[in-house]
């Protein structure tokens, strides 16, 4: 789902291109909603293993495993990636609680495997345009997402990098319909009134992140930020909250 927009932040300061194959391990903790439009927050548990290799392959619990280039201004990736499932139950799982008893009687929205399309051009040094593609190659009826933002560099040394990023994200009939739609068996197992939404744009988000290197191997990287459901997303009867916060932090060594 859109916990996929904090893992790609995250990932930025986990991995970076390099002359030699790179491994990166690190851990931290995050503090998301229950789900796309929930009114409850929850913390999560960041666990961040990612191999980048110089050849441009990689393998991450963040970004999937895949492949991506340099070409002067132009970047490029392709990946396979996880999307989670949505629970109508609060449930525990490896320490970390999921799902939403507020969602009880809509029934479980299974995980499934994604494929990532990517591309990104650097419109002048430290201004990023970027955009990316998320299609499921399993439980395809879970529809189709993609996303486009702008990320700015405000500060780059030796020790820190301070970036923002403003996005918007979009998403096919059958997205918006999973995640945001009630349907008429949904409706009369619940109090919820049926819900068709369309396709389009569906939510903004507003990003802010800060890495510091303690030394050549230690980092830290902490985010805050905000997204705003639009649109019919936000008219959603089961979205009580249209806006919702950001925040993680976490510690990585690499070698």
């Amino acid at each position: 789902m859109k916990y996929a927009l904090l893992s790609l932040l995250l990932a930025a300061g986990a991995a970076s291109a390099a002359d030699d194959n790179l491994l990166t391990l690190g851990g931290g903790v995050a503090a998301v909603a229950r789900y796309s439009g929930s009114d409850e927050l929850q913390a999560a548990p960041i666990i961040a293993i990612d191999y980048q290799m110089a050849n441009g392959f990689y393998a991450s619990t963040m970004r999937g495993l895949g492949y991506g280039r340099q070409f002067g201004k132009l970047s490029v990736n392709a990946a396979i990636g996880y999307r989670g499932e949505r629970t109508d139950k609060e449930e525990t799982t490896f320490g970390a609680r999921r799902g939403s008893d507020k969602l009880k009687g809509m029934g479980v929205v299974k995980g499934s495997a994604t494929g990532l399309l990517g591309a990104g051009y650097s419109i002048v040094d430290g201004l990023v345009l970027s955009g990316q593609v998320e299609m499921p190659l399993s439980h395809r009826e879970n529809g189709r997402s993609g996303g486009i933002a702008l990320t700015g560099t405000l500060i780059e040394d030796k020790t820190d990098q301070v970036t923002i990023s403003l996005g918007a994200n979009f998403s096919d009939r059958k997205y918006a319909q999973t995640y945001y739609g009630v349907s008429a068996t949904q409706a009369a197992r619940t109090a919820f009134k049926q819900f068709t939404p369309k396709a389009g744009m569906h939510e903004a988000t507003f990003n802010m992140s800060w890495r510091h290197k303690l030394d050549e191997r230690w980092s830290v990287t902490a985010m805050a930020g905000f997204s705003t459901l639009v649109r019919d997303a936000a008219k959603s009867p089961i979205t009580p909250r249209d806006h919702s916060p950001t925040a993680a932090v976490y510690a990585s060594y690499s070698y």
